[in-house]
């Protein structure tokens, strides 16, 4: 064989080899891709961010166990993804960008402010499958309305801080909420008449934000709180609650880990028991969250898309509620004393088996939305 031939058959060689490895590489490609036939989804996110510690992280990781347990990615342009706006005007922008090319089975809008933009959407595409979580959108077949009975675990949230006051001889406990509305005045509503019930006397001094996003806010307000002698704040304000939780870790971190001073901060819509943690003075770890009222947002994603599914059904039209009974809202306990404790699951009890009717809305309050 001379030396023409053999860099001939050794270049066919690298060829073969090369085409060999090509082959392998594409079909470990193939087999990366999403094969499911299962629902795609794309959420369309309040301003906040997907890592807002709130509403949108909550929607966002019941999202992404859709997926894992689909076998569908998720992630940014994804099969399963999510769609950030920084200003409710880009909205509308998102939503087009959702049900363009009908590639999402169901999209979502995550929020009752995307009700107008979700509604508008929704009639110029009349067969693209729309859910909105926490507002109720009437009048569109294609539109599915998920709902949550915050004011439930919110009133388990009142009862908890309430017996938690009594041991520390505490004269009031604090609220911060973001902007008024229908969904703020459940957490408002509940929450005091878990602390009323539980203690009368108490008083609940309330302080608004106006804003959703504005966490420098919610530290001034926490802190002009916890100055006057409050010692326990419940914040339903989206982002602004990671100021609250800010100002009661910097106070935490100044005391020892069982100072009878130590601060209480409850958390909303998922477990903030990791947003509330610090070191103390003595070198401790802790947290400053008591406990967290939950909204099952994932689940009501999840939920959905599953049924979905299942049997191909969607419920356009339809409002969907979840609360204590249905485990789509509850309170966690990690932090309680066992006296908290009891008082809550007491609390659940007559909740759940219709001793307790819980108020949606303050008194006075100009909302008076039903579901």
């Amino acid at each position: 064989m001379n030396k023409s031939t053999k860099i001939i058959i050794s270049v066919a060689a690298v060829v073969v080899v090369g085409i060999g490895i090509y082959t392998t590489i594409t079909r470990q490609s193939v087999a990366k891709t999403d094969t499911s036939t299962s629902a795609k989804l794309g959420l369309v996110l309040d301003v906040g961010g997907v890592d807002d510690h709130s509403f949108n992280q909550s929607a966002w990781e019941g999202a992404k166990h859709y997926a894992k347990a689909n076998k569908l990615q998720a992630g940014q342009n994804k099969p399963v993804t999510y769609f950030t706006a920084t200003d409710h005007s880009e909205l509308d922008q998102n939503f087009n960008l959702a049900t363009k090319n009908k590639q999402h089975t169901i999209v979502y809008g995550i929020g009752y402010s995307l009700n107008q933009p979700i509604t508008k959407s929704a009639k110029l595409n009349p067969k693209q499958k729309f859910v909105l979580v926490d507002d109720i959108v009437t009048n569109r077949p294609n539109v599915a309305s998920v709902m949550f009975r915050s004011e439930q675990s919110s009133y388990l949230a009142g009862v908890a801080a309430a017996t938690k006051s009594q041991t520390n001889n505490e004269k009031k406990i604090g609220f911060i909420g973001g902007i008024h509305g229908n969904i703020i005045d459940a957490f408002d509503a509940g929450f005091e008449a878990g602390v009323k019930a539980t203690a009368p006397a108490l008083t609940v001094e309330k302080q608004y934000a106006n804003s959703f996003t504005d966490a420098a806010k919610g530290k001034t307000i926490a802190a002009t709180m916890y100055a006057s002698g409050i010692k326990t704040i419940f914040a339903a304000a989206g982002f602004v609650g990671n100021g609250a939780f800010s100002e009661a870790k910097a106070e935490n971190s100044k005391l020892s880990a069982d100072s009878k001073d130590r601060l209480y901060i409850i958390g909303v819509d998922r477990d903030q028991k990791s947003d509330g943690a610090y070191t103390s003075k003595d070198g401790k770890k802790e947290t400053s969250t008591l406990a967290s009222s939950i909204t099952s947002v994932g689940d009501g994603v999840k939920n959905i898309a599953d049924t979905y599914n299942k049997n191909k059904t969607f419920p356009g039209g339809k409002t969907i509620a979840y609360g204590l009974k249905e485990n789509g809202v509850y309170l966690t306990d990690s932090e309680l004393t066992p006296a908290e404790t009891t008082a809550v699951e007491k609390a659940q009890k007559a909740i759940i088996d219709g001793t307790i009717k819980v108020p949606n809305h303050p008194k006075g309050s100009q909302f008076d939305q039903k579901f």
